[in-house]
């Protein structure tokens, strides 16, 4: 097959025609590590071929993970509907191409808070790696650094901010659960700010969790949590189904006061996750937040809660412009991302899928996961006559 290379992501993919396994060229460390010592792919089996899907990695993880751990990660709340609702809104979608342009070169890059972003694309932050991987999050760290994405860090990782910010090669921003103590809670932002965190995000959705009947059968126990010692028993592991941890880690007083009195100290852009609301969003906004990210936690907290991408569009139109935008939830494919751009995000960021990366094959999993999704990415530009991030608007999708 030939075809004319327009960016280095779409040039793999006509190189291969689709097969291989895909990583950065300029990266020889990563690819010494993410290929096995006979030359294939950790992914790839005389059973199983390699996924070239998001959703391959499904079977792939479910196969390596523990029962507790796969129940916790693709688990939600309640009867689980703004969970599937998340990937059904996208399907309900429908593009709108343009033919006979010139789409030899694209250029999906994008700027958030004056860092340059390959493509807008970034890592969710997810909880306890280490139930999906025996590395946990420094496999994540490493397999982001391949495909140079950000990675959000969960409050909840097993991994401390600062071993993380060692292993990392691709910047970091840092999701914060405010505690009530207001101390440690301002500790913690500036031990993230010291380690070179490029962003602060601050989880408003979470007062208290929803009903998470699936992690509560399964007797969730989460590892160790290292950048919470000093609650309880965080720095040990932790059962979840008595919700004991969240009593004393997740702040049920959490207001818009305390928002103002983190923007005092806060050094780094602070932005606003788990807003839905438009209203939520224009005064987080005023307030002097730096950015907002629709989320509605993974369809874990309130379930029958809307999808992420019906709610975009009512925030995006809200925050007109003032900050970015970005949204969570439901993305599997390339044409999700550019259905979001369509609809007023910045950016998106994925979580389910890139945690099926690291439980099927660790780092080069993660890797491979933003690979593909990049590409789809860059395909559905070229597909709908869409070169650049700024050309994508409202009427690429079909009324």
């Amino acid at each position: 097959m030939r075809c004319r290379s327009v960016t280095p992501a779409l040039e793999r993919t006509c190189a291969s025609e689709y097969g291989g396994f895909l990583v950065p060229d300029n990266r020889r460390e990563t690819r010494a590590h993410a290929l096995a010592a006979d030359g294939v792919s950790p992914l790839a089996s005389a059973a199983e071929p390699e996924p070239l899907c998001l959703t391959d990695f499904e079977p792939l993880a479910k196969a390596k993970m523990s029962a507790m751990g796969w129940e916790y990660v693709t688990a939600g709340a309640g009867d689980e509907l703004t969970l599937r609702w998340n990937e059904e809104a996208y399907q309900r979608i429908r593009l709108k191409a343009r033919v006979l342009v010139d789409v030899s070169n694209l250029d999906p890059r994008i700027t958030l808070f004056g860092q340059e972003h390959s493509f807008p694309i970034l890592l969710a932050p997810t909880s306890s790696h280490k139930l999906t991987h025996p590395e946990g999050e420094l496999a994540t760290a490493r397999g982001a650094s391949a495909a140079r994405a950000t990675m959000v860090v969960s409050s909840f990782a097993n991994t401390s901010l600062e071993d993380l910010a060692a292993v990392a090669e691709s910047p970091l921003w840092f999701q914060l659960y405010a505690q009530p103590d207001y101390g440690f809670t301002r500790d913690l932002v500036q031990r993230a700010e010291a380690s070179g965190y490029r962003a602060l995000c601050l989880t408003v959705d979470t007062p208290i969790c929803g009903a998470r009947n699936r992690e509560t059968r399964a007797k969730v126990t989460l590892p160790p949590l290292p950048n919470l010692i000093g609650f309880k028993d965080a720095g040990a592991a932790v059962r979840i189904d008595s919700l004991q941890i969240f009593s004393s880690v997740l702040d049920a007083s959490l207001s818009w006061k305390d928002v103002e009195r983190m923007l005092s100290y806060v050094r780094i852009p602070l932005l606003l996750k788990g807003v839905l609301n438009p209203d939520d969003a224009d005064r987080a906004v005023k307030t002097g937040v730096a950015g907002i990210m629709v989320s509605n936690h993974g369809g874990r907290n309130l379930d029958t809660a809307p999808a992420t991408i019906d709610a975009l569009p009512l925030v995006a139109e809200k925050v007109a412009g003032r900050v970015p935008v970005l949204v969570d939830g439901g993305i599997r494919r390339g044409t999700d991302v550019l259905k979001a751009l369509a609809l007023g995000a910045n950016a998106v960021l994925i979580g389910r899928p890139y945690l099926y990366g690291l439980g099927a094959a660790g780092a080069p999993g993660v890797t491979k996961v933003l690979n593909i999704l990049q590409r789809e990415f860059e395909m559905a530009m070229a597909l709908t006559g869409r070169t650049t991030i700024a050309s994508i608007d409202r009427s690429v999708l079909w009324p």
